[in-house]
């Protein structure tokens, strides 16, 4: 799957031409070269949308004068599973509703403060050519609306938030979101596209607290979040609300990091992306696994889904991802590719060779490099049967732990590992009936080690056992 900005945007200098006519007329607006068409037709009202859904493809159609209407409300919204945060939004959740125009488009942009909003606030599109992008013309009242009008001089994925002071704290309580805007004759076409953006939350209260929580201005200067989520939310693109897609398919994201502070290493658990716009570029990379996203900024990767799964969609800071929210999902569904991945074909025992910088076989260790060698033999084949606390299964497998009849006879010991055991015994007062498998498979190293250390374990003492001992009773002497 391919995409690129760049001849898309080359094509249309070519169209255009340096002073020549188009089938949309002689250009006005000088770009580097580029005279980007005067807008034709009827104004248009942008489609928005909330996350993760993604308005539609612009296609090949010509510059128009477009108007968008983004209102701000500050409401209270679940931020965890019981834990609830006062947002500032644009358009009534986090992030912001998604904006999508072409180059060349001139918008005029509305944006409204709800009458029942506390505070003024603004917006600052990084798409905008101009002062504070658009922030100078937009300070906003409670109950009013600002208007300006911008030309979109510039491809790409771009950043929108507010830029009322304290800027930082308005963009900590969710205000931000994309505007993307595409190139003369649209993106290529693909099966899916979703709306994705990272922020982080600075809370007077530790992750997970219930009720309503409130924001601190030090954890946010001390750049430390309690939260670093998906979409506003833990847990808002997971289970009923996981991305979807078919094996087969091809996958936009559109990225965002409003920050205000962490960067994001986005990167999709079982995908690799085919392509990379790296900030919003129109020069994409290809073949990436995982993309760094500024605070402030925007990417776009696309990717086919060869087989069928739950890819995990997370910030490779990966403690993140785990403690602090930032975990989505894609569920791909269709019929399994075993050519792509075969799942699981087989779990078998391994004991492992001689560890790197121990003592190889023959080698004479100490007791205590014997007890810890002994360690990993008895987790890899005794453990399941014996307990980790060698307390055995009560009426299934003995005890180790302080046996008697273990540490009465070291040489009988040896030979039940060597040739296994049928029948009943009593340990400790008590008559266990079982079947243990011969471990003869074992080498004499490992079976000295792993007595050594079952000897000497959960209030066991004894001495080592000798490999020379192992190999004595193996050959029947």
């Amino acid at each position: 799957m391919t995409s690129d900005f760049g001849p898309l945007v080359l094509m249309a200098v070519i169209s255009a031409g340096c002073g020549s006519s188009s089938a949309e007329g002689v250009g006005d607006t000088p770009v580097r070269g580029v005279d980007l068409p005067t807008p034709t037709g009827d104004p248009i009202h942008a489609v928005l949308t909330h996350a993760p859904e993604v308005p539609p493809p612009i296609g090949d159609r010509q510059s128009k004068n477009v108007i968008v209407e983004l209102e701000v409300i500050e409401k209270v919204m679940p931020i965890a599973d019981g834990t609830d945060y006062l947002f500032w939004t644009f358009g009534g959740e986090v992030p912001g509703k998604m904006i999508r125009i072409r180059q060349g488009d001139s918008v005029e942009f509305h944006l409204q403060n709800h009458p029942d909003n506390r505070l003024p606030h603004n917006i600052d599109l990084h798409a905008v050519t101009g002062p504070g992008g658009g922030a100078a013309s937009t300070s906003t009242a409670p109950g009013h609306e600002s208007v300006f009008t911008f030309r979109a001089l510039n491809p790409g994925v771009y950043i929108y938030h507010c830029a009322t002071a304290p800027v930082g704290m308005h963009i900590a309580n969710g205000m931000y979101g994309l505007i993307v805007v595409e190139p003369p004759g649209g993106l290529p076409p693909v099966d899916r596209e979703y709306y994705v953006m990272q922020g982080d939350f600075y809370t007077a209260e530790p992750y997970g607290a219930a009720g309503l929580q409130t924001f601190d201005m030090q954890s946010a200067i001390d750049e430390d979040p309690t939260y670093v989520v998906f979409n506003g939310s833990v847990g808002s693109l997971v289970g009923d609300s996981a991305l979807t897609a078919q094996v087969g398919e091809t996958v936009r994201l559109f990225v965002g990091n409003g920050g205000p502070n962490k960067i994001s290493s986005f990167h999709v658990i079982g995908e690799i992306f085919d392509w990379v716009y790296p900030e919003g570029s129109s020069t994409p990379q290809p073949n990436v696994q995982t993309t760094l996203i500024p605070a402030g900024g925007a990417s776009m990767v696309e990717f086919a889904v060869e087989t069928p799964g739950t890819m995990i969609l997370v910030d490779h800071a990966i403690f993140r991802t785990f403690h602090k929210g930032s975990l989505g999902m894609l569920n791909v569904a269709g019929a399994e590719v075993p050519s792509v991945y075969s799942g699981k074909q087989d779990d078998r025992l391994y004991k492992g060779g001689p560890r790197e910088g121990g003592a190889a076989s023959g080698e004479v260790l100490t007791k205590e490099q014997q007890i810890e060698a002994g360690h990993q033999v008895y987790a890899g084949v005794c453990v399941a049967c014996h307990q980790a606390d060698g307390q055995g299964l009560d009426g299934a497998f003995p005890p180790l732990a302080e046996a008697d009849y273990l540490m009465a006879d070291v040489a009988r010991s040896i030979r039940i590992v060597l040739e296994g055991l049928q029948g009943e015994i009593t340990v400790n007062g008590k008559t266990y009936d079982g079947v243990m498998p011969s471990q003869g498979n074992l080498s004499d190293d490992e079976i000295a080690n792993v007595l050594t250390y079952v000897r000497n374990s959960w209030g066991n003492r004894g001495n080592a056992v000798a490999p020379a001992d192992v190999a004595a009773a193996r050959s029947g002497h």
